[in-house]
């Protein structure tokens, strides 16, 4: 498996209203795209800082995972994920062969149209971890 950067890091806030303008108006980033992914029950802003960018993410469902995150550990950073350069899949295969414990088996739709899969935190340093198709291939 090939990563190439960190596609993004996902942060968990209770409010997009109230997260968004803390990184335009504080920090001087732009908000780029604010999307809502169903299947994940949240709704996700993005803004970039060089190659790297930063999703927000408001549940929409405490009973989704983002809802129960914040349920019983607060906003705070959710997960980093990281660019496959080979293709998501071959990185699930790798990992799993590598003893890694896989939450998605195969990859699946996530925001800005990308596949995405998550790796357990048990099984990486207490991180949870996504792997991202590379967009710039």
């Amino acid at each position: 498996m090939k990563l190439s950067h960190i596609e993004h890091i996902g942060i968990a806030v209770k409010s997009l209203e109230t997260a968004i303008p803390y990184y335009e108006e504080m920090l001087g980033l732009k908000c780029y795209a604010v999307e809502e992914v169903t299947d994940q029950k949240v709704k996700t802003a993005f803004f970039k800082i060089g190659q790297t960018k930063i999703e927000l993410l408001e549940s929409t469902d405490p009973e989704g995972a983002v809802g129960k995150f914040i349920e019983n550990k607060g906003e705070g950073v959710h997960h980093i994920a990281f660019a496959v350069e080979d293709g998501v899949q071959n990185g699930l295969n790798e990992l799993e062969t590598k003893g890694v414990r896989l939450i998605d088996k195969a990859p699946r739709n996530g925001a800005e149209g990308l596949k995405i899969a998550f790796l357990h935190p048990k099984s990486t340093a207490g991180v949870l971890t996504e792997l991202c198709e590379n967009p710039s291939k």
